[in-house]
């Protein structure tokens, strides 16, 4: 049933907020549908933890069914690697391979070592995540390579950034961007850096809520198409 399925992608997915050394990491996802083609994943190891937000073509049932392969799938590259771009390649492979039909995903995944704030990360076809600097620099964070199932032997390059005290990382999914409101206009990557700077001194689940409470203010009850995802760090 719709409701066995939404509460096993509950499970799967990463608590609202999550307290790892030094950081804070808050996110929500709303769903288009019953069971939502977007999830979130933290999977914690000592000083570093690998974040994964994933956005999967289609809603409800088979979408739900299709995020529980990839993240079979990064637990089973986790295993033999921590670099993100081995891992993205690896998923790649096997999303292409046979016959399984997988939809098309993209994924940004991303390494945090907790000690010295190193992120690691690699974006496949997701949108730049936004590294806003404490002295107002803002960083998108774009290297990686192609959305995943399509190139089997696609190249997946690795980026690499410093988190120090005061900085904010967001990711999020398309369906942030592409939130449109009655007038059928798009909030798009301008006002979602104009409020991630207006809300930047605070917590990572108040600046995660004022964000989310911006862009439910745009849409303004209009019914939306697609999933939408937010995480802060």
């Amino acid at each position: 049933s719709l409701f066995e399925a939404s509460q096993v992608y509950r499970r799967l997915c990463a608590p609202r907020l999550v307290r790892h050394g030094k950081f804070e990491i808050a996110s929500e996802t709303f769903a288009a549908r019953h069971v939502p083609g977007d999830f979130f994943t933290i999977a914690e190891s000592g000083d570093s933890a690998m974040l994964a937000l994933g956005d999967i073509s289609g809603k409800g049932l088979a979408a739900g069914m299709w995020t529980t392969l990839l993240l079979g799938l990064l637990d089973i590259h986790r295993e033999f690697s921590s670099a993100p771009e081995r891992i993205v390649a690896a998923m790649n492979r096997d999303l292409c391979r046979g016959s399984i039909g997988a939809p098309l995903s993209t994924l940004f995944l991303a390494q945090l070592n907790s000690e010295t704030g190193v992120l690691d990360y690699c974006s496949a076809g997701h949108p730049p995540a936004l590294l806003l600097r404490a002295d107002g620099n803002l960083e998108p964070l774009s290297e990686g390579g192609p959305v995943l199932g399509v190139v089997p032997d696609a190249l997946f390059v690795r980026g690499s950034v410093a988190l120090r005290y005061g900085d904010v990382l967001l990711a999020y999914s398309d369906g942030i961007l592409e939130a449109h409101n009655y007038g059928d206009e798009e909030f798009g990557i301008e006002q979602l850096e104009e409020q991630l700077r207006s809300v930047r001194n605070g917590f990572a689940d108040a600046i995660l809520f004022s964000m989310l409470g911006a862009v439910q203010d745009f849409v303004g009850g209009c019914p939306q198409a697609d999933d939408m995802s937010l995480v802060v760090v």
